[in-house]
């Protein structure tokens, strides 16, 4: 067998450990008595350590070596490097600190789930001082090994070939026009009327709608499952792929829309070729490019008029309102465009929503580079949210530093893909409308022409090209917030 071979076998195996452990946290979150975390928690993270040990083999860098001189394909050799770079990522981090890692976030996320909704950042506090500190060791320890700082190591998990100095770079341009836009918004929006919900959406009919909008965005239910989570995701691997929502009886806006772009990821992920199932290659590009399919599905799909129309139909007849004016179509297009200055970024409209990031990634870069302690972070928080949306946080940490699950067990460097991945996707909807009549087939209910042009240069592409090849491959230039921009003033402004 070839080296090339041997490394093939031998990632596939990794890969059905790895989709294991994603059913073990999908059923933490969805299924899990609480009672079972101390059990459920040993289990993954032995079986972190377990995988940890197959990615750090010693025989790789052999196989490597040897794989390197062979004569290989262009896809065998994009498969050589993504492995590569997996085994390098692996092999920089000692067994004790993953095995740490693990037991530290399980128990600070499942804590979490109680705490927040009970203010204690007191208790929380307390577990998340040892994730902040196994995150920096991390951090420390792959900033050595590549060359790069701290925060720019563990960014590179998520987006490889990214940097702070460029986001400092991009963000600061958005910080420039952004707020000018959302007080032009609103102040366009202050004149017109809106009816919000006020009635109880039981959740097993928010569920059933959501099944309708899934088979709509053409979610293959054969090879995936809707279930409810505390926060929702999107999990598993693409031959099994879980997503998840959250229901408000007083409100079926958001877990609808939330429905939407957890299909986002699906789709992305039911999406990848079959051919490279179980390889690095195979895998979706980075967490930006995985975004910009859920934001895509969210923003340039899911709150267009000619979608929310299908909303409003299907909302009528789920909950059987043919005369409530809540369900109007021009109503929903209100709600569903509607800009406010809220606390929650899982809540926040199309428009503030990059404040909410931005305001992260700069607390993070922060903590893990190590100007910043952890207990600095509410104070931070409530600045950077007064300066941003004019909203204070002090005291309220369950609506501030508290709301996301990312920190809890160590997912620094992640928040940054959220606003990239919306850039990505007003640029693919502005390269796609050159060729695909994008409204005509939202309206007629067959969205297949926008699905193909996202299979062919997004979803079968996987790991085949770097991200800025394949953005470029697939829109003409790498990333051009410039399209972002644009979308947001013509959607809010016009």
């Amino acid at each position: 067998m070839s080296a090339y071979n041997q490394l093939t076998s031998h990632y596939q195996t990794i890969h059905h450990f790895n989709h294991a452990q994603a059913m073990l946290g999908w059923d933490a979150a969805a299924n899990m008595p609480a009672g079972g975390n101390e059990a459920r928690s040993s289990a993954m993270a032995e079986l972190s350590v377990h995988v940890h040990r197959l990615s750090t083999q010693p025989q790789l860098e052999e196989w490597f070596a040897k794989a390197a001189q062979e004569s290989l394909t262009f896809e065998q050799d994009a498969s050589l490097r993504e492995m590569k770079r997996q085994w390098q990522q692996a092999a920089l981090l000692p067994e004790a600190l993953v095995q740490a890692q693990s037991m530290a976030g399980s128990k600070c996320e499942h804590a979490w789930r109680s705490q927040r909704q009970e203010n204690d950042w007191t208790g929380f506090e307390k577990n998340w001082q040892e994730v902040v500190a196994l995150s920096r060791e991390e951090a420390q320890i792959r900033g050595d090994a590549l060359g790069l700082t701290p925060y720019d190591a563990m960014l590179d998990k998520f987006e490889p070939g990214t940097s702070s100095a460029s986001l400092d770079v991009l963000f600061s341009d958005v910080k420039l026009w952004l707020p000018e836009l959302i007080e032009k918004a609103l102040d366009k929006q202050r004149s017109e009327s809106i009816i919000m919900p006020t009635g109880r959406y039981s959740s097993a009919t928010q569920k059933a709608l959501g099944l309708e909008v899934m088979k709509l965005l053409k979610f293959d239910f054969a090879r995936g499952r809707l279930d409810e989570s505390v926060h929702p995701f999107c999990g598993g691997v693409p031959s099994d792929v879980r997503i998840t929502t959250r229901y408000d009886e007083e409100d079926f806006v958001q877990a609808l829309m939330g429905i939407v772009h957890e299909t986002g990821h699906a789709r992305y992920e039911q999406g990848l070729p079959k051919a490279l199932a179980g390889l690095p290659v195979g895998e979706a590009r980075s967490m930006g490019i995985h975004e910009s399919q859920s934001l895509f599905f969210e923003m340039q799909i899911g709150r267009s008029n000619a979608f929310v129309s299908h909303l409003s139909r299907l909302s009528k007849d789920a909950f059987n309102a043919q005369q409530d004016p809540v369900f109007a179509e021009q109503n929903l297009q209100k709600i569903y465009t509607r800009v406010d200055k809220g606390f929650i970024r899982v809540d926040a409209d199309e428009l503030t929503y990059p404040a909410h990031v931005i305001l992260r990634y700069e607390i993070e870069r922060d903590l893990i580079n190590g100007v910043i302690e952890h207990k600095d972070v509410p104070a931070l928080w409530d600045e950077k949210m007064k300066a941003s949306l004019g909203l204070s946080t002090k005291d309220n940490y369950k609506n501030g530093c508290m709301q996301d699950i990312h920190w809890t067990d160590g997912a620094f460097g992640y928040f940054p893909s959220y606003t990239l991945g919306a850039m990505y996707a007003a640029q693919y909807k502005a390269t796609m409308t050159k060729t695909v009549d994008f409204d005509a087939a939202i309206q007629s209910g067959d969205l297949s022409p926008i699905f193909q042009w996202l299979s062919d240069n997004i979803w079968t592409q996987a790991s085949l090209h770097t991200t800025d090849e394949l953005v470029k491959r697939a829109t003409g230039e790498t990333l051009n917030a410039a399209h972002f921009r644009k979308h947001l003033e013509g959607r809010y402004l016009k």
